[in-house]
């Protein structure tokens, strides 16, 4: 079996706006996190359920890849973005068949480029904002701002990267946060 590599970590490129650079920085740094997880495992591994939760590594590193796209997606176009989350929420938190650790790596990776040139190239204020979707979390007539967004995925990655920790050091001892 392949065993996982991360290319995640690198640097973001630069910005003339300190802001963007701060917000793309941490985001980065909170990826690199999360992939120090993976790093070395094969899919078995990163497919395991070692503890009573449903999760495992390769699901929320594919999960945290998809909501990073689908909210960069919001930037860009609103509430449309989120049109089909529901239905495919489910699929989310798994390796389906032919899917690899290797290959929800690379599509992280595409997703974070992705995310570092519409920040960087694409977004003209931060202020930028858009109605949220309809759904249980979120207040009904509720806005978010790309800032909004930013620090949002900032936290979805810290948390995720707080449980694949703990999946990691149930799966071989390995720490990586500590």
């Amino acid at each position: 079996m392949t065993t996982a590599t991360s290319t995640t970590t690198e640097t973001p490129a630069p910005t003339t706006d300190p802001e963007r650079a701060v917000l793309l920085e941490t985001l980065a740094t909170r990826r690199a996190f999360l992939l120090e997880t993976v790093e070395g495992l094969d899919d078995e591994q990163a497919s395991r359920r070692p503890t009573v939760s449903a999760l495992n590594l390769a699901g929320i590193v594919k999960h945290v890849a998809l909501v990073e796209e689908r909210w960069l997606s919001f930037v860009l176009s609103g509430p449309e973005a989120f049109e089909d989350d529901l239905a495919t929420r489910a699929d989310e938190f798994d390796l389906l068949p032919g899917e690899t650790l290797v290959g929800v790596l690379a599509y992280y990776e595409a997703v974070a480029r992705r995310t570092e040139r519409i920040v960087t190239e694409e977004v003209a204020s931060l202020d930028d904002t858009h109605l949220l979707p309809a759904r249980p979390w979120f207040q009904p007539g509720a806005y978010r701002s790309a800032r909004g967004v930013l620090v949002h995925l900032i936290g979805e990655t810290a948390q995720h990267s707080g449980h694949a920790d703990i999946l990691r050091e149930t799966i071989d001892g390995r720490r990586t946060m500590g």
